[in-house]
């Protein structure tokens, strides 16, 4: 199940609800991805403001954080059962989220912010492809890098796989831009609380795992 579409949608829509979110609530930060937290640590550190540089690190450190977490329950917990190890750390992030919900804001930003970016990082490295192809939920270039490099193939071959593959990561990529429009919307009526909501998508991605993926 955990390269399935329908998952991959569901934490797309995850993905971008969190970056429309956080940008939102939370003070105009993009917490999914780190390139940005990077360049303004540098730049803070080359003015000398180290204040500001450190809150930039932290979602950096909680994002490095999250992957050898996530690691370190896939070795642990690969061969378990009933409950699969990304269940396991879907678990995690949805109670994550669920305390991000609760922190005030602005006093709380920055570990909200932190929260967040450590919650995109287990997302992100527990759930790799769709239908064997890789991806991600909680950024959306690499997967427009590969629509656009999976639609030349077909133009090239004729190759009817290669157009598959295109639609989903255009697919993945509408979900996500769905996710934040939601995440506006809901952020707009009910700010930090609006959490929540994710929180109740990441329950049904939970619950959607113990099926078979031939059920669906």
């Amino acid at each position: 199940m955990s390269d399935t579409f329908l998952l991959g949608a569901l934490l797309a829509v995850v993905g971008g609800f969190l970056d429309a979110h956080t940008y939102l609530a939370r003070e105009h930060v993009f917490a999914n991805a780190q390139t940005g937290n990077m360049v303004l640590f540098g730049l803070n550190l080359a003015e000398g403001n180290l204040r500001k540089a450190a809150a930039y690190l932290l979602p950096i450190l909680a994002f490095v954080l999250g992957v050898l977490l996530t690691e370190a329950i896939r070795s642990r917990f690969r061969a378990s059962r009933p409950i699969h190890w990304r269940q396991i750390v879907i678990l995690i992030e949805l109670l994550a989220l669920a305390a991000v919900a609760f922190l005030p804001a602005p006093g709380a930003n920055i570990f909200a912010n932190t929260l967040v970016s450590f919650i995109c990082s287990v997302q992100v490295q527990s759930f790799r492809k769709v239908g064997g192809n890789p991806f991600a939920t909680t950024m959306c270039t690499g997967n427009l890098r590969s629509a656009c490099e999976q639609f030349c193939r077909f133009r090239q071959t004729r190759d009817p796989a290669a157009l598959h593959s295109s639609l989903q990561y255009c697919g993945i990529i509408l979900f996500f831009i769905a996710g934040a429009v939601l995440g506006a919307v809901l952020t707009h009526w009910y700010a930090q609380r609006a959490a929540l909501f994710s929180c109740a998508l990441l329950a049904a991605v939970f619950a959607l795992m113990f099926l078979r993926r031939e059920v669906l």
